[in-house]
C-alpha cells in the first residue's frame, strides 16, 4: 500500500471536494471515486502534511449524499480537505 500526500483538492461550486492533487506526482489528480477505491480495496492511502500539526489521514465517510472524503485535523470532524489550495 502506497502513502500518497496530497496539497491541493479540486472542488465543486458547492465547495465539495471532486479530486485530490499533488503536482508532480504520477497519480495526481485523483478523482474522488478513485481515492475512494483506493482506500477502500486497500491500494493506497492518502495523507495531508499540515505545518506544525500531525499528518492526517484521509479517510471514507458514507454521508447521506453518498461516500465522501475527509480528515479529522485535531480531532475534529470538521473537513480540512476544504483548506488545501484548489488544483
Amino acid at each position: 500500500m502506497a502513502k500518497r500526500y496530497v496539497k491541493a483538492t479540486g472542488k465543486d461550486r458547492n465547495g465539495d471536494i471532486t479530486k485530490l492533487c499533488n503536482s508532480g506526482e504520477i497519480w495526481s489528480p485523483r478523482s474522488k471515486s478513485d481515492a475512494i477505491s483506493d482506500i477502500e480495496y486497500g491500494l493506497h492511502e492518502y495523507w495531508v502534511q499540515w505545518p506544525y500539526q500531525p499528518d492526517t489521514k484521509i479517510h471514507v465517510v458514507n454521508g447521506q449524499n453518498g461516500k465522501y472524503l475527509r480528515t479529522d485535523r485535531d480531532a475534529t470532524s470538521r473537513n480540512n480537505l476544504d483548506d488545501l489550495p484548489d488544483c
